[in-house]
């Protein structure tokens, strides 16, 4: 089992930069790989970022690519998620989530936090 409990959300302008933090505990962390996935309201919950275990292979989706940058820390048991130039269409919920196997697709993902809301205002 794999805990993950995430911070860092709230509410920023457009432009605007956040940090989430996902803190894990349960099992070694390095093996596992590690996503950031987002949900807006009436929309499907959708990737965001993916890092694998050792962080040396990472995917962004179009739309975040050159804002958002993620990274990971094993020894501290986390990940982040940097985001830069914040629009109002990143507002939404963003989850993070593990794997045992490097996967950018969110049905791979077993193991998820409870969310944190990330709003920016126009």
């Amino acid at each position: 089992q794999v805990q993950l409990v995430e911070s860092g959300g709230g509410l920023v302008e457009a432009g605007g930069s956040l940090r989430l933090s996902c803190a894990a505990s349960g099992r070694t962390f390095s093996n596992y790989a590690m996503g950031w996935f987002r949900q807006a309201p009436g929309e499907e919950r959708a990737v965001v970022a993916t890092i694998s275990g050792l962080g040396r292979s990472k995917y962004y989706a179009d739309s975040v690519k050159g804002r958002f940058t993620i990274s990971r820390d094993n020894a501290k048991n986390t990940v982040y998620l940097q985001m830069n130039i914040l629009k109002p269409e990143d507002t939404a919920v963003y989850y993070c989530a593990a794997t045992r196997t490097y996967s950018s697709n969110l049905s791979d993902y077993g193991y998820w936090g409870q969310g944190t809301q990330v709003t920016v205002s126009s």
